[in-house]
């Protein structure tokens, strides 16, 4: 059942972002823009938070193998429709279906934070966010790869094909559970509101990851902007080439739980905030264009990867620690907030990258990383300042 939830994981979080590496082939295909195509991502990535917010709170009061099974065959029809698009605006349609009914992700996570003892929860998230890291690397090397060579739809068509083939598997497999909720729908919605006006760590947690978000998705977008451009004029799978390189980050996301468990998430949080800010000086030297600079881009995207995914597992198991019985509802808050700084993040960066280029868009990632930062020495002085030994 891990193994399952760990591959329910890697495909919904590899919907949401292996259309990054094909952005150059959509534009080609439908005669767009690389801007105009890149809203095919941002779409992707508001649906996925618009299903944050309205479907992860259901965790609490459906059975989690009804609505993780009913979720992704709707993400699968979304997929099929998209690798069938005759032109952008249905392209950008089909990846808002699809980003808004892949949230199995933040569905799964909850579920197993509440099968575990407090001491161990931060090792579990840390595992389950490995499957995740592995479906969004190789869905980027994936989709950029299968891209190049048979066209943009064909990641697509594959990607609907393995969703529904999990959507079987989970029908048979996924054992029966009772949910903690009995609460109407709107109820639950308000609950996620409720939540952030109520918890302080929450919000927190919500800030942090949604500024660090923002800049790991703008790199991101922009990255297949900067490889297929003339500074190195390469192809779509060269993004996935790059993505392949983060694959430590799966090994490194179990150890930074083992860490917050032992000693708390907190100064976790820290120190994934400076290797933010340590990677945008390091990406910065990729707009040299030579083997310097893509040296640069490796190491830089690998350090920001981490950060960002070990910065997760602190938040999680900060807010999963908040509220047992509301554990879908805090995630959904959460989650929410922070893919509403990657969608913006993702925008925001095209944007910059057309104006400042390369450096301009390491600039963003700088200044977020920094807000972020700002905010949790504010809380670390407050927690000291309340408990003179040292932060709890």
């Amino acid at each position: 059942m891990t193994l399952t939830l760990a591959m329910t994981c890697a495909v919904a979080v590899g919907n949401v972002y292996f259309p990054q590496a094909v952005i150059p082939l959509v534009a080609a295909g439908l005669h767009a823009s690389p801007d105009a195509a890149s809203l095919a991502v941002t779409a992707t990535q508001l649906g996925y938070t618009a299903g944050l917010f309205l479907l992860v709170p259901l965790g609490d009061r459906l059975p989690y193998r009804s609505l993780l099974v009913t979720l992704l065959a709707l993400t699968g029809l979304g997929l099929l429709v998209a690798g069938c698009a005759p032109d952008l605006p249905t392209l950008v349609g089909a990846g808002a279906l699809i980003g808004l009914t892949t949230v199995a992700a933040p569905v799964v996570g909850p579920l197993a934070a509440g099968l575990v003892t407090a001491d161990r929860r931060g090792a579990v998230i840390g595992t389950l966010l490995s499957g995740s890291i592995g479906g969004m690397l190789l869905a980027r090397v994936f989709s950029g790869s299968l891209g190049e060579w048979l066209g943009w739809r064909v990641p697509y068509l594959a990607a609907a094909a393995l969703t529904l083939l999990l959507t079987i598997i989970l029908a048979f497999t996924m054992p029966a559970t009772i949910p903690p909720s009995r609460q109407s729908y709107p109820a639950l919605l308000a609950g996620s509101l409720r939540l952030l006006g109520t918890e302080p760590d929450l919000r927190r947690s919500c800030f942090y990851q949604a500024m660090v978000f923002a800049g790991f998705s703008a790199v991101w977008t922009c990255l297949a902007l900067l490889l297929h451009g003339p500074v190195y004029g390469m192809g779509a799978q060269a993004v996935g080439l790059l993505a392949l390189v983060g694959g430590a980050t799966m090994f490194c996301t179990p150890l930074a739980g083992r860490l917050v468990d032992r000693h708390g998430p907190d100064p976790v949080n820290l120190v994934c905030m400076l290797a933010v800010l340590g990677s945008a000086a390091v990406l910065a030297v990729g707009a040299r264009g030579d083997v310097l600079g893509l040296t640069a881009l490796v190491i830089g995207t690998l350090l920001l990867d981490i950060a960002m995914q070990s910065g997760m597992v602190a938040n999680q198991a900060r807010v999963y620690a908040l509220r047992p019985d509301a554990r879908s509802r805090l995630n959904t808050a959460y989650m929410t907030c922070a893919y509403l700084g990657g969608s913006a993040g993702s925008w925001c960066g095209v944007r910059v990258y057309e104006v400042a280029g390369w450096p301009g868009v390491c600039a963003l990632v700088a200044s977020l990383a920094a807000l972020a930062l700002a905010r949790h020495l504010v809380a670390l002085s407050r927690s000291l300042r309340f408990h003179p030994t040292g932060p709890h």
